[in-house]
């Protein structure tokens, strides 16, 4: 596996070695032993799958608070997703800023999110699947997000979503969240 450093401390692009032959490939997509080498939280109390219909569906920017947080590992096992990290740790040094990555069921690449960091996707394709590792159990109610189309925070989206929640879309901009500094 490759790990890949981000703009945003901790959080790490991750390029498996995709074996090849008359059969199709083989991934390996987790490693407890190489993510502890890595010194990176390992997400293995609960897993869970998204199922998205639309191409433009959005989720996010969600986020547990870093004190009680999750680290997660997640990606696309159908289609194709921009994904989407955005640091909301204070005292983290990318404070504030975001980095995307394209995941894809053909690409395999995935993306690692330690605690205190939003995350959210756009669908690109229709019938996109998300696949998620979790380091800690879900606690139902605490978790809390940022807008999506925050002026301050300013996503470079591949296009405007169509699929959005309310929830998502009523979500506060980061000055007006309980992560604001």
């Amino acid at each position: 596996m490759e790990f890949r450093p981000t703009a945003l401390a901790g959080v790490v692009e991750i390029r498996p070695e995709v074996v090849r032959d008359a059969r199709g490939a083989f991934v390996r997509t987790f490693c407890a032993r190489t993510f502890a080498e890595q010194g990176m939280e390992l997400p293995t109390a609960q897993m869970a799958l998204s199922h998205n219909l639309q191409r433009g569906t959005l989720r996010g920017l969600h986020v547990i608070p870093e004190s009680i947080g999750e680290a997660k590992l997640v990606r696309c096992v159908r289609g194709a997703i921009f994904d989407v990290a955005v640091d909301l740790r204070r005292n983290s040094p990318s404070f504030g800023r975001w980095t995307g990555v394209e995941l894809a069921a053909d690409n395999y690449v995935a993306l690692f999110l330690p605690r205190g960091v939003a995350h959210g996707y756009l669908t690109l394709t229709d019938a996109a699947e998300v696949a998620y590792q979790f380091s800690a159990f879900h606690r139902p109610g605490i978790e809390k997000g940022i807008r999506w189309d925050d002026p301050d925070v300013a996503i470079a989206w591949p296009f405007a979503p169509t699929v959005l929640s309310d929830r998502d879309r009523n979500l506060p901009a980061l000055a007006d969240s309980e992560f604001a500094p």
